[in-house]
């Protein structure tokens, strides 16, 4: 490879990269996006090589919902690209700002609707990635990489966020693209919002509800939300994305997922539903069996995200912490004394309902809610041991749950924890079951090399545990859920990663646990467990189809 000029477009490339305020991101090597890993080493962006690319697009989802920042993801051609596309659709459906980055086969090489062969050619690259993006585009000319790059970050972030992919036919990476004027913004100011309509919604109601999404969170509204539940002594039910909006002792907090009845009971009561930042997804409402409020409240930068599941009375189409802020110093004070007794009582019940269900969740939750610190990022697999958690663990903050919610992905969490541990904002815990753990094992190695402070809990038995229960449930033979596992202590030890094996979640697990968020790199626990899954997930819930 020729030595990159100062005005060459993967020079262009990583100052727009800057200009967006990135110095992490993470990619695996091609030998068509090499310029990018020289161009990044000179600008003093650190540019973490991976195993394979999913885990590149998972770890700067991870990173993303951690900081609140663009999460970067470099990888190759063809293949190289492809490969991020369920990592790409699970940010997507969750709303992370993840810009993926992918070269493409040469533009002197590509004829325009011909095939011809070349190595890692696709018919359309960019193609792949509309379904799963806010938008994806290729670059055409060196010079203008720089505003490409600016303005696929910046469309990432603007809010509703998601992902941006954008394809960079490699002979632009070392052809001449000084860096020029920055992309324009390209967004129009919102009408001002109609509040006094909604303040007439609210004075009616006698029994509200805030309704909150990972809308809110991303807003940073957590504020303002807990000013507008107190005023309208209003409980305040989060959606999984929105876990963390308010501290957990909150008194004005529901404690745990609509699919409790006890907690299902307070949508079936509200006379009006204020919803923030949501758009009522089919896991969160048990596929919409939820029935209609009377009347409803919806708080979206996005008017057709707030009404495509459940018809509002009126829509405020603006910034969630700016409008709800606003529409909190409007309301006149209630008495929230009845309200918040109720929510104390649904503490105990809801505590009292997991002991009971699920002994050995209770156990995990306990200890990890005493021993996670709370600048710790969990991040929660689709597993059993992960629905347990992202539904009843008590979040301590914005931004400190990470759970793969929209597509449902499996193996999520341990890659997205790389990035959340990169971040240096503390360490990140991944909750995974033993199915999942498999699909990303070998970035073990990417923890060890980089010595990221990361603690895998790793719950075994023996295969997929929750598919394993729908067909035990459904009464058929366990057919494909049942798998031949390595002995997950030593493979983590073979990877040069530290690893206690443990009996389920009592005493011995605790003390593994303590001696792993005390360890300055990484750590597996691995837990042989086997667990019933909660009411949040489909084949328990409660609501009539």
């Amino acid at each position: 490879m020729a030595e990159l000029g100062s005005d060459s477009g993967a020079v262009a490339l990583v100052s727009a990269l800057r200009e967006l305020g990135v110095d992490l991101a993470f990619g695996l090597p091609g030998v068509h996006n090499l310029p990018v890993w020289e161009a990044a080493a000179a600008a003093g962006i650190r540019l973490i090589g991976v195993r394979h690319e999913q885990a590149a697009a998972y770890a700067a989802d991870g990173y993303a919902r951690a900081t609140g920042r663009l999460g970067g993801a470099v990888v190759t051609t063809g293949p190289g690209a492809a490969n991020t596309l369920g990592a790409t659709g699970e940010a997507m459906a969750s709303g992370a700002p993840v810009l993926v980055l992918a070269t493409d086969i040469p533009s002197t090489l590509r004829r325009p609707g011909v095939y011809r062969g070349v190595l890692h050619e696709t018919r359309d690259q960019a193609a792949m990635f509309a379904p799963v993006t806010k938008t994806a585009t290729t670059s055409t000319a060196a010079s203008d990489l720089y505003g490409d790059v600016l303005r696929a970050g910046r469309t990432a972030l603007r809010a509703p966020t998601g992902p941006v992919y954008l394809g960079v036919p490699t002979d632009l990476l070392t052809a001449a693209g000084q860096p020029g004027p920055g992309a324009p913004e390209g967004q129009q100011e919102p009408a001002e919002p109609d509040l006094a309509a909604a303040l007439a919604l609210v004075e009616r109601a006698r029994r509200p509800l805030l309704w909150v999404g990972g809308g809110a969170l991303r807003a940073d509204a957590g504020a303002e939300v807990a000013l507008l539940a107190e005023r309208l002594a209003a409980p305040v039910l989060t959606t999984y994305n929105g876990r963390g909006v308010l501290p957990p002792d909150h008194p004005f907090l529901v404690p745990g997922p609509a699919h409790v009845p006890a907690i299902g009971s307070l949508w079936d009561e509200a006379d009006l539903v204020v919803a923030i930042g949501s758009d009522f997804d089919g896991m969160t409402t048990q596929n919409w069996r939820m029935p209609a409020p009377p009347a409803l409240l919806a708080i979206n930068v996005d008017a057709g995200d707030a009404a495509k599941n459940y018809r509002p009375d009126h829509v405020l189409v603006a910034d969630a912490k700016d409008v709800t802020g606003r529409l909190a110093a409007a309301v006149a004070p209630r008495d929230g004394g009845e309200v918040t007794a109720r929510i104390d009582g649904l503490r105990a019940e809801v505590a009292a309902l997991v002991r009971e269900e699920e002994p050995q969740a209770a156990q995990l939750l306990d200890v990890l809610n005493r021993l996670v610190p709370a600048d710790a990022t969990v991040l929660a697999d689709m597993c059993i041991a992960g629905y347990w958690v992202a539904g009843f663990h008590r979040v301590p903050g914005p931004r400190r749950l990470a759970y793969p919610m929209g597509w449902g992905t499996l193996g999520y969490a341990f890659p997205a924890a790389l990035g959340a541990a990169a971040a240096g904002l503390g360490r990140a815990v991944a909750v995974v079951g033993d199915g999942g753990f498999l699909f990303a094992c070998g970035e073990l190695a990417t923890a060890v090399q980089e010595q990221l402070p990361l603690t895998v809990v790793l719950v075994e038995d023996g295969g997929y545990g929750m598919l394993r229960f729908d067909q035990v449930q459904a009464g058929v033979p366990t057919r494909g859920v049942d798998l031949a596992t390595p002995d997950f202590a030593a493979l983590a030890a073979a990877f040069g990663v530290p690893a206690e094996r443990v009996d389920g979640f009592g005493d011995a697990f605790e003390a593994a646990l303590a001696k792993s968020l005390d360890t300055a790199g990484p750590h597996l626990v691995a837990v042989h467990a086997a667990l019933t899954p909660p009411l949040s997930t489909s084949p328990r819930w409660y609501r009539p189809r």
